[in-house]
C-alpha cells in the first residue's frame, strides 16, 4: 500500500470529518509531515476531496485540513 494509499484511506474513514497534515503525520506514522502534506494537495479536488481552513477533528486546531465530501 503506497503512502498515497494510506491518506486516501484514512481521510475516508473519518469521512465528512476534516483531518490536518500533522494528525494524518502522526496517526499513520509518517516521517516527515511533508509527505502528507503533498499527498493531501494530490487528493484535493479530486473524487470529492476537500482541502480547507476548518477545524481538525483530531486535534481540534484550526488550520488546513483535508476532508471527503459525499460518498466514496
Amino acid at each position: 500500500m503506497t503512502v498515497l494509499d494510506q491518506v486516501r484511506g484514512l481521510i475516508e474513514r473519518l469521512s465528512p470529518d476534516p483531518i490536518c497534515d500533522d494528525c494524518i503525520s502522526d496517526k499513520l506514522g509518517l516521517s516527515v509531515r511533508q509527505h502528507a502534506n503533498h499527498k493531501t494537495r494530490e487528493l484535493a479536488g479530486t473524487r470529492g476531496f476537500e482541502r480547507r481552513k476548518d477545524v481538525c477533528t483530531i486535534c481540534g486546531g484550526a488550520k488546513l485540513v483535508i476532508c471527503r465530501k459525499g460518498n466514496p
